[in-house]
Parts: C-alpha cells; structure tokens; sequence
C-alpha cells in the first residue's frame, strides 16, 4: 500500500490554527492553567493531533514566539531603507505595537517573561527576533543622527534596545480596546529629539 502524501500546506495551516487558539489560551488563562486538552478542544481535534505537529506543550508555546521572527524580518526589510529614518522608526514601533491593545496581550507578556526562565530554547527565539529588530531599528538610528533628526549623544544599539523596552512597556500597560500608539509616537520623538530641542534634563 502506497504511504499517505503529506500535504505541506494542510500541516502548515492546522499548525498555525492550533498556535493561534494555544495563544488565546496561554494568554487569558496562563501557560500552567492550560493544558494540551484544553489546546485540543479549542481546536476541534484530539490531543494526540496536537502531538503530531508539536513534541510537547513547551515546543507550542515556543511556536507563538517563532512567527516572531519572519514577522520582524519583513518589518525591518519594509522600512530600514525609507528616505526619513524617523518615520520609519515610528514605523517599525508602530508595526511591533499594533497588537499591544488586544485584551489578551498583556498576558501572553506575564507568561512570556515567566516562561523564559525555564526555557533555554525559548530565550534563544525570542533573543534572535530581538537581534533582528535591534539591527535594523540602530540602523535607522545611525542614519537619524547622521541626518541631525536625531540626538547625537545617542547609541544607536542602546537606544533601539531602549525602544524595543517601550513597545514591551505598551503591551503591560495599554488599555484593552485603546491603541497605544498616539502615545508611543509622542514618547519616541521627544526620546529621538536632538538635544537642542529638549525642554530639560534629568539629573541623577
């Protein structure tokens, strides 16, 4: 008897269905309160279909954080070689937080932070997705201050990684169902300001 022909983009689909609801679960109702069973029914399958497309538990909830890193690639490819580097910083920040008012963001971050702590291969996702995102936004950076858009007292490497905490900071702190971004924005250009147009400083 001829072997069953996988078809790639079934497994991809009902890999990505399962991801999508293992998030909304993980999110509203925490990574040790949810269990493969729950994942199953969400989904419409059996447990043991949740085990053919991951190894375990752990392995799904490290997928949520996979489709980060593609998503980041493409982000940083659509804006770093934009004529205005601040526009396309806003850009980027804009893009990282645009889920940040969804209710159930908040969560996927609390669980995100505890979860690392356990999960060396986890730290290494989402360190790479951080990589992406910290290269292309100092880019920009580089090219900001070198334009005079930007303070040139300023790391470039330092300040994206001190932008990527202020999108981290909208998905803690955003009301659901009000986008952040207004905010954000304003937060972002007064940080990016040259020093010439700050209204003061802060003294240790």
């Amino acid at each position: 008897m001829a072997a069953r022909r996988v078809d790639p983009e079934r497994v991809a689909r009902k890999r990505e269905q399962i991801t999508v609801e293992a998030g909304r679960l993980f999110a509203t109702q925490g990574y040790d309160r949810t269990s493969v069973a729950d994942i199953a029914r969400a989904v419409g399958v059996s447990q043991a279909s949740v085990f053919y497309y991951f190894t375990d538990k752990a392995a799904l909830f490290r997928a949520i954080f996979e489709r980060d890193l593609p998503a980041a690639e493409a982000l940083i490819a659509r804006h770093v070689d934009a004529e205005e580097p601040v526009q396309a910083i806003l850009g980027v920040l804009g893009g990282l937080a645009e889920d940040a008012a969804d209710p159930g963001a908040s969560g996927m971050v609390v669980e995100l932070l505890r979860r690392v702590e356990h999960d060396p291969a986890l730290i290494a996702v989402v360190t790479r997705t951080a990589e992406v995102l910290t290269g292309g936004l100092a880019a920009l950076i580089a090219r900001g201050i070198a334009d005079g858009d930007i303070d040139a007292a300023l790391d470039p490497v330092e300040t994206a990684t001190w932008l990527q905490a202020i999108v981290d900071a909208t998905y803690l702190n955003a009301r659901p169902g009000r986008s952040p971004l207004p905010e954000l924005r304003r937060t972002v250009l007064g940080y990016l300001a040259p020093h010439t147009q700050h209204g003061g400083e802060l003294h240790d």
